[in-house]
């Protein structure tokens, strides 16, 4: 089975809402200052989505654990 590029993009985004939510609050328990938290959280969710992207493109093209598709 073969994903779409905005597959992948959508999940990208989807994951790192949740990625940089934790980011944000594991930053504010360790800092203690929301602002330096949210700074940590705005640089890192875009370094990290295109991270994520570019590695999903890369395993879309690898068979390994994929089964064919069979179509009746």
């Amino acid at each position: 089975m073969k994903e779409k590029a905005s597959r992948s993009f959508v999940k990208a985004v989807s994951w790192r809402t949740v990625g940089t939510l934790d980011t944000v609050i594991i930053s504010y328990f360790i800092t203690g200052n929301l602002t330096m938290a949210a700074s940590i959280g705005s640089i890192e969710i875009f370094t990290k989505m295109f991270l994520y992207y570019v590695h999903e493109r890369a395993w879309n093209k690898i068979s390994l654990g994929k089964e064919p598709d069979y179509h009746i």
